[in-house]
């Protein structure tokens, strides 16, 4: 049923109002089949929506011309057909295991004319059973595995005419005077460029496919052309196998078909071979001198079809047909129109590099639009092949080129050191914190490196900055603690509440002797233990943290690997590389904790009250003053006593 309600004529299966389901996911067939109505100048798309079973989408973003458009999705097919009454053909691109029952429910609705099955490989029972009942209910099939069919200036079905740049060098956005039916897919493209090049194009064109029992065969779709008045010239392109061209014949024969055919069944060399050869389609192997190619073209040629010598003489002998055609005045060629634009996708056209843009965004340590994921231009294959450990991976993405071994081995050394200080750190608390009210792994993560500043993590960036400065400006030990003391600013990496000089943190001992065997140069971590020597002097436990050692044996790193520019050094420092240190090394931790509150089991956290000092409805400034008079006062009292 057309648009405006009224019933196309038996012949025609497709008009540029001809409106269709795709079933299955099929983005590109879609866009394809949008494409080609755009340039045919259609009114309405030919896709009125995608049945989809397996899915829960509702909408698919597709493109009308270069405007986005969007296309329903429905999981039933009664949904759809019901939704869409004026559809009459459905694109079936179910797989080879589901064709048959998706076509079989298809069939069950009388809007359906004509169903198109794409699917290689349906069993051939199978298939029968599909010829059969579509039969019985005056359904045409095309296919199974078959690239469709197309109408200039009307419709194509799925993939048909390849890409768009092919469609149009080909004119299939106008109608033509040629129609032609083949077996092959693959050449009924040949057949849409010999048909542009030799008359005034391709009317319609029908790939059966090339199964052993197609839907529909030569026979059906030539009756159709030879009813339909648009259609002046048939071309039948057939193969070695099967008996469908004699049924043409017989047809001819009787006067049924009366419109010039132009024919070639492909495989004649096939006689050179000694034994028996399949021509690729299942049904394309001759099981008598009757199915050769060589005697099909035989009896064409008798029937008075015409039949070229060889198949590169087809074209010719097409231009000769089309020629006496247009000179008995049966053919009139029409003004050509104008080549359409061909709507061509982003991503196409920078492939091809017909356009550049702006990128929004940057990146220089990572690819994974090739075959291979790439870092800092390093195959991921080969990260593993040299066995460059977490180091190197993040010397890579980090750095964006790859450390000595053992600058990688130090990275891997300061994630294990800051991995995690125990539960009572602010990170911690907090990441136990929120496990313990039921939030997710993401939540508690987060909530505890959201406490890493300046006060909790941030002394390695602090100590790394005032260091290295104090050491270029050529301050001497004493010298940079004092100018310090006299700006009031505590040396960040300097000082522990537990550990001392007669109690030292193993962790700062790990650090200088992994630097003092591995490291070229350790200058820094030098002057930091000679900056040790003045703080201890005054007070026992102000010694090099384990933060300050590996603050300032990274500086160490950078500066002596050879792999930095003096400039590259004080960028990264600027930019928090030391913080990511501790990230994503404490981010071990914090996932560990989570876990581990997790698989306890523990409840929602409460804080005790006798942990709270409440001074509620009072200024506690001014209580403990009053607490301070009171005292006094009591002590005078017992004074006087």
């Amino acid at each position: 049923m057309s648009l405006n309600g009224t019933a196309p004529p038996a012949y025609e299966l497709f008009s540029n109002k001809t409106r269709a389901f795709v079933y299955g996911l099929q983005p590109r067939a879609c866009q394809g089949m949008l494409d080609f109505d755009f340039i045919c100048k259609r009114d309405v798309p030919s896709v009125a929506g995608v049945i989809y079973p397996f899915g829960g989408q509702f909408v698919t973003k597709m493109y009308w011309g270069t405007k986005e458009t969007l296309l329903p999705v429905y999981q039933q097919v009664e949904k759809a057909a019901a939704k869409h009454p004026e559809v009459d053909v459905v694109v079936n691109f179910a797989s080879s295991r589901s064709v048959y029952s998706s076509t079989m429910e298809l069939l069950e609705y009388p809007q359906f004319r004509t169903i198109a099955i794409i699917a290689e490989g349906v069993p051939e029972r199978r298939a029968r059973e599909i010829l059969y009942k579509a039969q019985k209910k005056g359904v045409t099939i095309i296919g199974p595995a078959t690239v469709g069919g197309i109408k200039p200036g009307c419709f194509k079905i799925g993939n048909t005419g390849g890409m768009m740049d092919n469609i149009v060098a080909s004119k299939l956005y106008r109608p033509g005077s040629v129609a032609y039916v083949s077996k092959s897919g693959g050449m009924s493209n040949e057949l849409n460029n010999i048909i542009a090049q030799t008359t005034n194009g391709v009317y319609e064109g029908v790939a059966i496919g090339g199964d052993r029992y197609p839907g529909t065969t030569f026979i059906d779709h030539i009756l159709r052309y030879q009813a339909d008045p648009n259609c002046k010239i048939i071309a039948l392109l057939g193969e070695v196998g099967g008996v469908e061209e004699y049924r043409v014949i017989e047809a001819v024969k009787s006067g049924k078909i009366t419109k010039p055919i132009v024919a070639w069944a492909i495989g004649t060399c096939a006689s050179m071979f000694k034994t028996e050869v399949q021509f690729g389609h299942a049904g394309s192997m001759a099981n008598s001198d009757l199915e050769t190619a060589t005697a099909k073209n035989a009896a064409m040629k008798a029937a008075g079809f015409h039949v070229p010598d060889t198949f590169e003489d087809f074209p010719e002998t097409l231009a000769q047909v089309y020629e006496t055609l247009v000179k008995k005045g049966v053919i009139v060629p029409q003004p050509e129109p104008e080549v359409p634009k061909i709507p061509i996708d982003y991503s196409w056209a920078q492939e091809l590099g017909l356009i550049r843009k702006p990128a929004a965004f940057i990146s220089t340590i990572s690819d994974d639009r090739g075959q291979e994921l790439l870092y800092a231009g390093i195959p991921i294959s080969d990260v593993f092949k040299d066995d460059i450990g977490i180091g190197g991976v993040m010397s890579l993405l980090w750095f964006r080129r790859r450390l000595p071994a053992y600058a990688s081995k130090f990275l891997e050394m300061v994630l294990m050191l800051t991995a995690d200080h125990g539960p009572a750190v602010s990170g911690a608390m907090n990441t136990i914190i929120t496990t313990r009210a039921g939030k997710d792994l993401i939540s508690s993560l987060v909530s505890g490196l959201l406490t890493i500043g300046t006060r909790f993590g941030g002394a390695l960036d602090g100590a790394a900055t005032e260091f290295t400065n104090a050491f270029d400006k050529g301050l001497s030990p004493r010298q940079f603690v004092d100018t310090m003391r006299k700006q009031n600013k505590l040396i960040p990496g300097i000082g522990h509440k537990v550990k001392s000089r007669n109690n030292p943190d193993f962790r700062v001992e790990l650090v200088k002797d992994f630097v003092k065997k591995n490291f070229p140069s350790t200058t820094l971590l030098d002057y930091a233990l000679a900056v040790e020597e003045v703080t201890t002097s005054k007070k026992d436990n102000l010694i090099l943290n384990v933060d300050g050692a590996i603050a300032v044996s990274f500086i160490d790193l950078m500066r002596s690997s050879g792999a930095f520019t003096p400039e590259e050094v004080d960028e990264y420092l600027k930019n928090g590389v030391l913080n990511g240190l501790f990230v994503l090394g404490r981010s071990i931790g914090l996932i560990a904790h989570h876990l581990d509150q997790k698989r306890l089991k523990t409840g929602l956290y409460r804080h005790p009250w006798d942990d709270i000092t409440y001074l509620v409805g009072q200024d506690a400034v001014s209580s403990a003053n009053k607490r301070v008079e009171v005292d006094a006062k009591g002590v005078s009292k017992a004074k006087s006593k």
